[in-house]
């Protein structure tokens, strides 16, 4: 079994921030010239250890406690969620979930892996997909001088129909035996969700907007799609900041909004509980579609390519966003580790 932390309600007295954020001060007794040293050295030093920080949203019990934005960015400017919106994807899922239009446990509806009977990757469900465990092969890589699948999916021969790209990759594992990380796998997901919502494009988007991010007041996200009209969820949902934060509060307080649910009761913890992964993967804990840890133990997050995080960390109540240009791997473990020391200075 594994133990999840309880999620803690928002406090009495505290406003939702459907409209806009109520304003709180920063905790009574905290280390505030570490905290102030912490925060300043990514936005003085820009394009240094940090690379280049965009912004940076905390907000603890329910309030908005600090934030701090680079040049030529702020609470109005959009940043790019990079794979933040796999966890975005994940929730629309869920919607779908609690309509009674998707179980994640029977086998996805994937048309390229119908096609033949004894076609094995018919047992792939879209839990082993929440959960990058669906054995496709896949090779997510971003330097310009190794092979990649995803840049050919996102900018090459794929771009115009992602999820049919991704589908037609076979299997290099049998599913649900090995944990490999995939943007591909995201974007077949996408598509399951807008075949059972029988929307794509415009459609797709309008439920979106009605059902996750209207309710919760996220007025900010662009979400792009495909020619073929599938989201690319994998990858892009401009947002700014306080709307990640948004969303980041609506799976703090379990997919509830202001005495409304939006998610299905469990989809959070679902969404928190690991991952089996392989010793040998060199990825952090895994859930299904969020990653683990990064804000201490019991902490969860939608991370994002060169250094987009929404940090949730359940046990202080305590919401992080980071958005930037981490260019290379030293600079996005620098970010981790600060946030992460961001974190406990509110311990």
């Amino acid at each position: 079994m594994t133990f999840l932390p309880p999620l803690p309600p928002q406090p009495a007295g505290t406003p939702w921030p459907t409209e806009e954020w109520p304003l709180g001060n920063l905790p009574t007794g905290m280390d505030r010239a570490r905290f102030d040293a912490l925060v300043d050295a990514p936005f003085v030093h820009q394009h240094g250890d940090f690379g280049e920080t965009f912004a940076f949203v905390a907000v603890h019990k329910g309030r908005l406690v600090h934030e701090r934005y680079g040049p030529n960015f702020g609470p109005d400017v959009t940043c790019p969620s990079w794979s933040e919106a796999k966890s975005i994807t994940q929730a629309l899922v869920g919607i779908l979930v609690g309509d009674g239009k998707l179980d994640i446990h029977a086998p996805a509806d994937v048309r390229e892996w119908r096609e033949a009977t004894d076609d094995p990757r018919r047992a792939i469900t879209l839990d082993l997909l929440l959960r990058m465990s669906s054995g496709l092969a896949f090779i997510e890589e971003y330097s310009p001088d190794r092979p990649s699948d995803v840049v050919e999916m996102l900018w090459g021969k794929g771009k115009d129909d992602v999820a049919h790209f991704a589908a037609s990759f076979p299997l290099a594992h049998k599913p649900g035996s090995f944990y490999s990380y995939a943007s591909g796998t995201t974007n077949i997901v996408s598509r399951c969700a807008a075949q059972a919502a029988d929307a794509f494009g415009p459609d797709f988007e309008r439920f979106m907007r009605g059902r996750l991010f209207d309710p919760i007041g996220m007025k900010s996200p662009r979400p792009k799609f495909d020619k073929a009209g599938t989201f690319i969820g994998s990858s892009f949902c401009f947002s700014t900041p306080r709307d990640f934060a948004r969303f980041g509060l609506l799976y703090m307080r379990g997919g509830v909004w202001d005495g409304r649910r939006i998610l299905p009761p469990g989809w959070v913890d679902y969404a928190r509980t690991p991952t089996w992964q392989q010793e040998t993967t060199p990825d952090g804990p895994y859930g299904a579609h969020w990653w683990l840890g990064l804000g201490g133990p019991g902490s969860f997050s939608a991370n994002g390519y060169e250094g987009q995080f929404t940090v949730i960390a359940p046990d202080i109540d305590l919401i992080l966003v980071r958005n930037g240009k981490a260019p290379g791997t030293t600079e996005k473990e620098n970010v981790r580790r600060w946030l992460g020391e961001i974190a406990n200075c509110f311990r």
